[in-house]
């Protein structure tokens, strides 16, 4: 079992030609509403690629959050863990432009409501192969899900999305962290990744740097160093590519892939994601994955 701990957002998404500028209005061509936010794209992008996934979070007591729950469900995701409260659910307002580039902003909604894991969440990350965090809780509640992963003996996958500073105690109970570029050099006031990652391997066990169209980077304290090459294809929405990474790396590790297969499994999944729109309904299965491999 996989848990994942963190956000669900309704994605309100508006596709436009060129982003619009401060103070600039533009056109549109269409406007969807997807389930997604972080922490429900890793666990359907995890469903997907063939894990057997836990979502641990909060969703509000509007229509948004009853859709993301059925989304979570008709994914394979088990959603025990998803409590309902009081008022409305997080969003996402999402700008795609012709080039499949985004710009996010986020509402938190339920999500902040959740200051650390209940004690039903406990038993599910206790019971688990692997947890995945991301920032989109409040980070109170991240740092109490990364240790008691820890306590329990349970690898902790973190995206540092949104990025920001990072406090010791939840570094300290990270194995992997899994940053875009961007995020890494925020994360450590260096911009070239590879020196990003070595920055990082002094607080964490494992680093995976994601590139985008260049690929992603690995290193490990143990001296691993790679490189994997991304998949090139023709990008239309590159809004949950990182998700999916993590989602499907997820996968391949609890599956016993070796480093490079799981990472070549997971850079797969995330360039299938890219060919269509939106964020959880972008994800692809496993088979895509595989007959994508070979």
């Amino acid at each position: 079992m996989i848990s994942v701990f963190g956000s669900a957002n309704m994605d309100l998404v508006a596709f436009v030609p060129v982003a619009p500028k401060r103070g600039e209005t533009v056109t549109g061509h269409r406007f969807r509403t997807v389930p997604g936010g972080k922490g429900a794209n890793q666990a359907i992008a995890a469903a997907r690629a063939g894990g057997e996934v836990a979502f641990l979070g909060a969703v509000g007591d509007d229509g948004f959050g009853a859709e993301m729950r059925t989304a979570l469900a008709e994914a394979g995701v088990e959603v025990h863990g998803l409590r309902q409260v009081p008022g409305p659910s997080g969003i996402a307002h999402i700008v795609v432009d012709d080039e499949g580039g985004n710009s996010i902003i986020v509402v938190p909604g339920a999500n902040g409501t959740i200051t650390g894991p209940s004690g039903e969440d406990l038993a599910a990350i206790a019971g688990s192969r692997a947890l995945l965090l991301q920032l989109e809780l409040p980070m109170e509640a991240v740092v109490a899900g990364a240790q008691a992963g820890t306590v329990s003996g349970v690898p902790v996958y973190l995206t540092p999305a949104p990025a920001q500073q990072l406090p010791d105690e939840l570094l300290d109970a990270v194995t992997v962290i899994v940053p875009n570029e961007h995020e890494a050099a925020a994360i450590t006031g260096v911009t070239r990744p590879e020196d990003a990652m070595e920055a990082l391997l002094d607080r964490v066990e494992e680093v995976v740097i994601t590139l985008g169209s260049e690929g992603a980077l690995y290193g490990s304290r143990s001296g691993s160093r790679l490189r994997v090459p991304a998949v090139k294809v023709e990008a239309v929405d590159t809004t949950a590519a990182g998700d999916t990474f993590v989602g499907a790396l997820a996968v391949a590790r609890t599956e016993g892939m070796d480093v490079p297969g799981a990472l070549r499994f997971a850079s797969v999944a995330a360039a299938l994601s890219v060919r269509r729109e939106g964020a959880s309904t972008s994800m692809p299965t496993r088979r895509e994955i595989e007959d994508t491999l070979g």
